[in-house]
């Protein structure tokens, strides 16, 4: 019969001391906070990856290895004297039933946003608490990606009303930052350039937002589709006997045309015709 969850949580946790003690793993004990962030980004994008690519193993896998680093995280705390595992879990419990009123107390919401909204509520109510001033756009990590940190700030202005009334005012805006980013190129200016083509992404990021799309998926699928068209059109190359750097690029511009066409119909001949 497997152990309850609480049981093994129980085991982890011993398992992360035993790691980190005298005669633990010499590579355990040596690590800070410092040198842990990189492995917490990590696990949680592979994580993720994990997650998209929706197969059961591996998201168990990641998953599990991603709290393995709010363990290791948590023991260093409890070694520094500065909380446990157990005072981390009492706060967490306590904010999860607090934020959700309407599960665990009086209060009554219908719908998904307005729960979200007493949620933002809630959470803004305990960040001013004793006077404590607080913007709108607080708790966007600087530390996100880029298109996915522009997309929270969007996202919480949107809450204050102050947003595009559609997509196609967001676009009309994406069309005014591109002619703006074509005077930057005439102009030469590398720092003006940067600034323009920071507000052209930050205006793509809008459009995709106002209809209901993740920016940051969207640029990833497109990461994926040109990986893999490029490495067909290596191994197109390849099989000729050529490498990149011996083909010219009218060459590789035929070789990727007939990449795409592959990926459309795969069943196709190079053309993508049948």
């Amino acid at each position: 019969m497997t152990d309850s969850p609480g049981t093994l949580f129980d085991s982890l946790l011993a398992v992360m001391a035993r790691l980190r003690a005298e005669e633990g793993c010499p590579w355990d004990r040596e690590q800070t906070r410092a040198s842990l962030k990189p492995y917490l980004i990590e696990e949680a994008y592979e994580a993720l990856e994990a997650l998209e690519g929706g197969e059961r193993d591996a998201i168990m896998e990641e998953l599990g290895d991603l709290l393995f680093q709010v363990v290791f995280h948590a023991q260093v705390a409890r070694e520094l004297g500065e909380f446990t595992m157990a005072d981390l879990l009492e706060r967490l419990v306590a904010k999860m039933v607090r934020r959700h009123p309407h599960v665990f107390g009086e209060a009554k919401v219908s719908t998904a946003r307005e729960a979200f909204s007493q949620w933002e509520r809630i959470k803004h109510e305990e960040a001013t608490r004793g006077g404590a001033s607080r913007s709108v756009l607080d708790g966007v990590p600087q530390s996100l990606p880029a298109l996915l940190r522009a997309q929270r700030l969007q996202e919480k202005a949107a809450r204050t009303g102050f947003d595009w009334k559609d997509a196609a005012g967001a676009w009309a805006k994406v069309k005014e930052e591109v002619g703006e980013v074509d005077e930057a190129l005439a102009g030469g200016d590398g720092a003006q350039l940067q600034e323009e083509l920071g507000d052209l992404l930050f205006a793509v990021v809008n459009v995709a937002r106002l209809r209901g799309l993740d920016a940051e998926g969207c640029l990833r699928g497109s990461a994926d589709k040109f990986r893999r068209r490029f490495m067909l059109m290596e191994r197109e190359l390849a099989a000729e006997g050529k490498s990149l750097s011996e083909t010219s690029p009218e060459r590789m511009d035929r070789s990727w045309e007939a990449a795409k066409a592959r990926e459309k119909d795969p069943g196709g001949s190079e053309t993508g015709r049948p």
